[in-house]
């Protein structure tokens, strides 16, 4: 009896081995042939590139075609046309060294501030004003804040008086636009062009475009507007801004804040650009 079951074992044993023997053997034969067909396959992929780009196009194609359906929303897709901004990689070297410098200096996207800058620079090679001094004159203005408005109703990135000059808007669609940043700054440069013009020199033409031609003291806002501008030429030259740029006098430099006029100063500048209207 004994006998008899260990026969049985024996040969469970040995049917047990077997099987396991041929899965292996069968699994193992069966990887063998799956790493050949992608060592080949790769080959073929490798001499043939247009076996490879159509074999992408199927999978993306694949891939699509499962790819889940977007939910709907209100949103525009023409929204783009009206978005002022464009990539800092675009831009010249030169131009993206000064976008990417006022963007960490008044925390405001560089993509926006781009545009301002590209713009800064194309009105100053038509009308002969360095870009910088454009830029400068809208940081110490409105930390380049687009929808900025003081007390007295001076508007937009250059706070231009928009009651004043409202017809320099005209032919842009109206008032309105002068919270459009690159309508503004086209005025703003216009109207500093007049002061300039009227004052005979740039440091008389920011005393007039701040109001302040004809008072003792424009609050800094000319040294403040100069000293900006000398730092943005550095760093359009490729060098870091000084602390104090040559032959400006110190003053405390605001980080974020525009400058804030002197009591008195704001409804000067009200008559003052009236008169050069």
């Amino acid at each position: 009896m004994n006998k008899a079951f260990d026969a049985t074992a024996r040969g469970l044993r040995t049917f047990v081995s077997d099987v396991a023997d041929g899965f292996f053997e069968i699994t193992h034969n069966g990887f063998a042939l799956v790493g050949l067909a992608i060592v080949f396959a790769a080959l073929a992929l490798v001499a043939r590139p247009d076996l490879r780009k159509t074999g992408e196009e199927q999978l993306m194609g694949w891939l699509q075609s499962r790819k889940p359906a977007p939910e709907a929303t209100d949103l525009e897709p023409t929204a783009i046309e009206r978005t002022t901004a464009a990539s800092p990689s675009e831009l010249p070297k030169q131009q993206a060294a000064v976008a990417y410098w006022l963007s960490k200096k008044y925390r405001v996207a560089a993509e926006p501030l781009s545009v301002l800058v590209a713009e800064a620079y194309g009105i100053g090679k038509r009308t002969k004003i360095d870009p910088t001094l454009i830029l400068a004159i809208m940081a110490v203005e409105s930390s380049f804040n687009p929808f900025a408005q003081s007390q007295v109703g001076a508007q937009g990135l250059m706070q231009v008086m928009t009651r004043v000059h409202g017809d320099k808007y005209e032919s842009a669609g109206g008032t309105l636009t002068a919270f459009d940043p690159v309508t503004n700054m086209r005025v703003g440069v216009k109207v500093l062009q007049e002061c300039i013009a009227r004052a005979g020199s740039l440091e008389g033409g920011l005393r007039y475009y701040v109001g302040a031609a004809n008072l003792e003291d424009d609050g800094g806002y000319a040294s403040k507007v100069m000293a900006e501008h000398e730092r943005l030429l550095q760093v359009a030259n490729g060098r870091a801004p000084s602390v104090t740029p040559p032959g400006v006098r110190a003053q405390p430099m605001p980080v974020v804040a525009p400058a804030k006029p002197e009591e008195g100063s704001e409804p000067a500048k009200v008559a003052l650009l009236s008169a050069v209207s």
